[in-house]
Formats: C-alpha cells, sequence, structure tokens
C-alpha cells in the first residue's frame, strides 16, 4: 500500500472506472474515452495494461459485460442504475472476463472499495450484490 493507502493497482482500477464512467455520461467510446485521458493520468505500464485491458473488453465486448449485469441485476435495469454505479460494475466486469490472472475476490473487493469511495451510501452493497451474482456465472471455480 502507498503511503494513502490507495495501491498501484487500485489506482489503475481507479481510472478504469473514471474512463467507463466518462464514456457513459458523455455518450462516448470507451476507447475514445481513455485517449482523452492517458496523457494526464501518469501511470506505470502494469497500471496501463490493466486500464487498457478493461478498456479493450468495454469497448470490443461491451454487450456482453452488460448482458452478464442484466442477468445479475435482478428488478434493475440498467438505465436505472446510477451512472457511477454502473460504471464500476462495467469495468470490475470487464476485467474478470478481461484479465483471468486476476483474482476474482481483488476483483470484487477493489470495486467496492471505488463504490463506496465515489457512489451513494448503499453503492458499495449494491455492486457487492450484483458483481457476486456475475462472478459466481464468470467463474465459479474461483469462488
Amino acid at each position: 500500500m502507498s503511503a494513502r493507502g490507495v495501491t498501484a493497482r487500485r489506482r489503475a482500477r481507479e481510472v478504469a472506472f473514471r474512463v467507463a464512467y466518462q464514456a457513459d455520461v458523455a455518450g462516448d467510446g470507451y476507447a475514445e474515452a481513455w485517449k482523452t485521458r492517458r496523457e494526464t493520468e501518469h501511470l506505470t505500464a502494469d497500471q496501463l495494461e490493466l486500464v487498457e485491458d478493461i478498456v479493450r473488453v468495454l469497448e470490443a465486448r461491451g454487450g456482453e459485460v452488460d448482458e452478464a449485469l442484466r442477468g445479475a441485476a435482478e428488478h434493475w435495469p440498467l438505465a436505472r442504475m446510477s451512472a457511477t454505479d454502473r460504471s464500476v460494475l462495467r469495468s470490475a466486469v470487464a476485467e474478470l472476463i478481461g484479465r483471468p490472472g486476476s483474482p476474482c475476490r481483488v476483483v470484487l473487493d477493489e470495486a467496492i472499495e471505488i463504490a463506496r469511495r465515489y457512489g451513494s451510501e448503499d453503492s458499495g452493497r449494491f455492486v457487492n450484490g450484483v458483481l457476486d451474482r456475475v462472478a459466481h456465472a464468470l467463474r465459479p471455480a474461483e469462488l
């Protein structure tokens, strides 16, 4: 952990979340949102690789990511979710899909912390519930 309590990977995941959020709110593509942020983020090579892997999955397989979320978020259409929660969920699911080497529990824990930091009072619980279902569907052997 760094002095502020945020790991390098958490920082990269927060950047990926902000890219997903920007794309969602501005209506940009994920790759375009990342292109506008990339130079200002000052990330290490490892952090860049993580963000780029997440963005690549969101860009190429966004429909699959959203379908996984729809299946796990019973009674919560994507449009009804806050943009913050939706963006945290999308970036975490993209990591689960695109980075099989990232431990499932780590991805979930990090997403929950990001949701707590940037979302509403209930965001952490909501993200936890939805991601737990997605993770059980995508990576049952890890859980």
